[in-house]
């Protein structure tokens, strides 16, 4: 099967771009949501206004380095629901799940999974959820990831199909970190409030996790779309 080609951004965590938000309205958000780069700078703005998912990226930095794992990301709702709840107009809802995603395929086991999970758990006390993607195939009844974006390019819905996480600047700036984002399908998924099966599975799947995670209740601006 032809794997998806994510698309990498880096920005810069520290050196924000030059956006009043104090006088961002809602035109102006619609008007920034068109292009990539108005996008990822509207992205960039609401993870810093949101302290839990800065902490959050910040430990998870931490403990993947000491742990030497380099792919992986946190992804999923903690990115796709602050993107909506922003675009609704809604305060960030409290993190149900955070979920972590590495790939390293030298000890695929559910137990080096608990293992990071609860080093997570120590550093801070949320709700984290740690899966290796290199045994992911096997609940899934794919071929074997090679790698994170891969994983996340099986997922169901498109939307869903992103992750971030912080790698160390190297380009002698004030900044110690920038926020590296991955993108399966193109940002403006996200962006449009449009809600589209993943063609890879299975759509009754999709139609399910729609029901069951009331998104188009508790984001009423969202449309399904193929």
């Amino acid at each position: 099967m032809t794997r998806h080609k994510q698309t990498l951004f880096n920005l810069p965590l520290f050196n924000p771009p030059q956006l009043n938000l104090p006088q961002l309205n809602q035109v102006a958000i619609d008007q920034l949501q068109q292009g990539q780069a108005k996008r990822l700078s509207l992205l960039w703005l609401w993870l810093q206004q949101d302290e839990t998912r800065l902490a959050a990226l910040m430990v998870c930095q931490k403990v993947m380095q000491q742990q030497g794992i380099t792919d992986w990301l946190i992804s999923a709702g903690f990115i796709r629901n602050l993107i909506w709840d922003n675009l609704h107009g809604l305060a960030s809802q409290a993190l149900n799940d955070i979920d972590v995603i590495y790939w390293r395929d030298n000890n695929p086991s559910s137990a080096e999974d608990q293992a990071i999970q609860a080093m997570l758990i120590k550093q801070i006390d949320l709700p984290w959820s740690v899966k290796n993607q290199a045994r992911m195939h096997l609940r899934n009844g794919d071929m074997p990831y090679i790698s994170c974006a891969d994983a996340m390019s099986f997922w169901p819905e498109k939307q869903t199909a992103i992750g971030v996480k912080l790698v160390p600047c190297d380009d002698h700036t004030t900044a110690e970190f920038q926020l590296q984002v991955i993108s399966v399908f193109d940002l403006s998924c996200l962006f449009d409030l449009s809600l589209s099966p993943n063609p890879k599975r299975d759509k009754a799947i999709f139609n399910q996790r729609v029901l069951q995670k009331e998104w188009l209740t508790h984001f009423p601006k969202l449309s399904v779309t193929e």
